[in-house]
């Protein structure tokens, strides 16, 4: 047990707790102390729920502010651990496919909602938690003291005892993998909806098993970079990694069982307000005084708008409901992101405001022929462009037919979307250069002579490791599957192009995952992959889809294979079964994935290829996928060489390189004047974070985030260790189970949606008044 006399600490470690854990202070810096950290007893540190440990306290006896990348691995993650524990029981195995099953399913159906939201680890864990234990007391086992079972191997498989952490984190990571939306589905939904081409089913889903899990290769080489080390601490992972010591941890501990309680009453409470915003009262969703003071402002709608799809920036809003003002199961959240990170994306969304704003009011590129917000080409008189009209029966690029019909026009928020999506790809370059490289390149120099000296990891040694050649053998398979199955589609992808977009995945996961890991930002690679694509197999925009596919795909999903790792790493959980559990919940999400998006498309087409949509369905994820191919694919000469419409876009990327500089420059010159806490990629990245979606709760969790991420963690440091990271999970885990009961209760889901009565909080037209400009 934990003592509680103040903690002394030496200057370094005083030096250290002054910047906070995501802050570009020197990695290696960190690493200094780390090897008595390594040899760190869980007894003597004491459990994360206990109000007063030695270790959460400062030279006066008050309790420090979690800080450090240190201050998560010791002081918010249990070092507790039981090797003798069972995983690979029934319970595992039962509930891990059927949650797998279940996650791609839904994980599916959100892709074709009208905001990006993922299937949250979250609630899948919060699920599997449930059946856990219903399955701990049904089914006859030794140690179950209702229903006695001989004790042999058959009833310990069946039910070895107590539900336990390890068979809980087994499943959670293999229906999380299953949940993952699949880029392969945007292909196909592409080429169903705008070129009226259905692939065989055989095809469809061995490609998207293929491109789920090609990462693997990439993985088994970067575990050693980015996941093993301290700093890589992964913030978002908190909520859950808590949730599991939570509920699993410290059984005998008063306040354990104070924190679970909080966590359930949490849960229940969100899970009945959802319905409130989410389908009986949708103006809760964003509430706009401004437009309800005026109705009939074209303007008002595009500046303080929200609430529905594509309506407008959202702009003093208040959002109540949690499904878009919290995390969504995305990597960035208002209670667990760091405060700096998200400080400097809102800073870019202020700047998206005001330059969407002054594009339209200018009428730059035309913007007044289309609609403030879209994802779809148009031609220049405001009509959609018909792009089967510019492309031969192989959908290749007709130049004749271009001539006739000239060239496509994006609405000027998409344009600067593509400006801001290319910028900062150049930015994260100098940034990982500037802040990170030294320290990752110590990191893969040392790693035949240097072990890890991580607590987490240290106490993982227990366990077998992944040979490299596991992940090999992965990689192999599914690149003479990927490669070859190119070919069997007709996607006009010659191997050598296939072989190009992988190579550029491997360039750029060291890159981009150490923002990922350190910040929890993860950049995405796709304007760039397309980019090249489209320079290297000019006029062929199906080609370019497929291109894009596996060069960016690749990268993100690798990203979410280390993740997975860490969360591993983090709950103790031997890496080989994470490996497995990582390859299974792949193959089931590729199979499922292809069978919802078919039953999706079929019932809803005209909805998807609207410009708008509903509060339900919409096609914008796969409108911006095609109508990039066709910009990047077939027509980047036209439109992106020097002197085009569009040619500055392509040089956004060298002018991304310059901007890190001037804040490292003022950071040497001025250290304590906070400029290493302006994320760069992530302010230009974010640039054109307004373009798509329901808009109206980025005010409402940028006030959220202060809140947590500042007064609470700053002033109130033993309620935010205890309790902030659950909130998260309690918010996010309810909301999730909400969604779901209502996209099949009376979502449409189940094939066919039943509207709630109009009243006042639930109009027709916007939800939040606006005029409504799609009309």
């Amino acid at each position: 047990m934990a003592t509680i006399e103040p903690k002394v600490v030496d200057e370094k470690q005083a030096a250290l707790a002054d910047s906070a854990i995501v802050e570009k202070q020197s990695l290696s810096d960190l690493d200094d102390h780390l090897p008595n950290l390594a040899k760190a007893d869980p007894n003597e540190i004491g459990d994360v729920s206990e109000d007063v440990r030695a270790i959460d306290l400062d030279e006066t006896g008050h309790e420090r502010a979690i800080e450090t990348s240190q201050d998560y691995a010791l002081r918010l993650v249990s070092l507790e651990d039981d090797p003798s524990l069972p995983i690979y029981t029934f319970r595992t195995w039962f509930l891990g496919l059927g949650l797998s099953c279940f996650a791609a399913v839904l994980g599916e159906l959100f892709y074709f909602r009208p905001q990006t939201v993922q299937v949250s680890g979250l609630f899948l864990q919060v699920f599997a938690f449930i059946l856990g234990r219903g399955l701990e007391t049904i089914i006859p086992g030794p140690n179950n003291p209702r229903l006695r079972s001989p004790d042999n191997w058959f009833w310990r498989f069946m039910n070895p005892g107590i539900f336990n952490i390890k068979e809980h984190v087994a499943i959670s990571i293999m229906s999380t993998t299953a949940s993952d939306q699949a880029i392969a589905i945007a292909v196909f939904a592409a080429q169903e909806l705008y070129y009226n081409v259905s692939i065989n089913a055989g095809i469809a889903i061995f490609t998207l098993i293929a491109s789920q899990l090609i990462g693997y290769g990439l993985t088994g080489i970067a575990r050693s970079y980015l996941v093993y080390p301290t700093w890589a601490v992964y913030p978002f992972l908190m909520p859950q990694v808590q949730l599991f010591d939570a509920m699993h941890r410290g059984k005998g501990i008063f306040l354990q069982r104070k924190r679970r309680i909080f966590f359930w009453a949490v849960l229940v409470a969100i899970f009945v307000w959802e319905w409130f915003p989410e389908y009986i009262a949708p103006t809760l969703t964003g509430i706009s005084i401004i437009c309800l003071a005026d109705r009939k402002s074209a303007w008002v709608t595009r500046i303080f708008g929200g609430a529905a799809g594509n309506e407008g920036l959202g702009l003093f809003a208040l959002s109540l409901d949690w499904n878009y003002v919290g995390s969504g199961g995305q990597a960035i959240g208002s209670l667990f992101t760091p405060l700096s990170t998200q400080l400097s994306l809102y800073a870019g969304v202020v700047v998206c405001v005001i330059s969407f704003c002054l594009c339209y009011a200018h009428n730059i590129w035309h913007a007044q022929n289309f609609p403030f917000l879209s994802q779809l080409l148009f031609s220049e008189n405001g009509t959609e462009y018909n792009q089967l009209a510019i492309l031969n029966d192989d959908f290749t690029l007709n130049n004749t037919k271009l001539e006739q019909n000239g060239l496509p026009y994006y609405a000027a928020s998409q344009t600067l979307y593509q400006v801001s999506r290319t910028m900062y790809i150049g930015a994260a370059v100098t940034h990982f250069f500037i802040w990170h490289f030294k320290d990752v390149w110590e990191v893969v120099r040392n790693l035949r002579t240097h072990e890890c000296d991580d607590v987490h990891y240290q106490k993982m040694k227990v366990y077998k490791e992944v040979p490299l050649w596991w992940f090999g053998a992965i990689f192999i398979v599914t690149f003479g599957l990927g490669l070859g199955l190119c070919y069997a589609a007709d996607s006009g992808l010659p191997w050598w192009g296939f072989i190009v977009a992988l190579i550029f995945t491997t360039v750029f996961i060291p890159i981009l995952g150490s923002l990922y890991a350190t910040v929890g930002y993860q950049p995405s690679l796709q304007f760039l992959i397309q980019m090249v694509g489209g320079a290297m197999i000019p006029g062929r925009p199906v080609a370019n889809m497929y291109f894009t596919l596996y060069g960016y795909q690749t990268y993100q999903l690798t990203l979410n294979l280390l993740r997975d790792l860490k969360l591993g790493q983090y709950t103790k959980l031997p890496p080989r079964v994470t490996f497995v559990m990582q390859t299974v919940g792949g193959v089931i999400g590729g199979i499922l994935n292809y069978v919802i998006m078919q039953s999706v498309i079929n019932g809803n087409r005209p909805i998807l290829l609207a410009v708008q949509g509903t509060n339900t369905w919409s096609g914008q994820q796969v409108q911006t996928y095609n109508s990039n191919a066709i910009t990047w694919g077939a027509l980047a000469k036209p439109l992106y060489s020097p002197g085009a419409r569009y040619g500055f876009i392509p040089w956004m990327l060298i002018a991304g390189l310059g901007v890190p500089i001037p804040f490292w420059l003022l950071h040497r010159k001025w250290p304590r004047a906070g400029f290493n806490y302006v994320f760069t990629p992530v302010v230009v990245a974010e640039l054109g974070f307004l373009s798509v979606g329901i808009n109206s709760s980025w005010m409402t969790s940028l006030a959220i985030a202060v809140f947590s991420q500042w007064y609470l963690r700053k002033y109130r440091p033993r309620w935010f260790r205890k309790y902030n990271f659950l909130l998260s999970a309690a918010l996010d885990g309810g909301t999730q189970i909400m969604v779901f009961v209502y996209s099949f209760a009376v979502g449409g889901a189940s094939g066919k949606a039943i509207d709630f009565p109009n009243w006042a909080l639930n109009p027709k037209g916007n939800p939040d008044y606006c005029l409504r400009l799609s009309d």
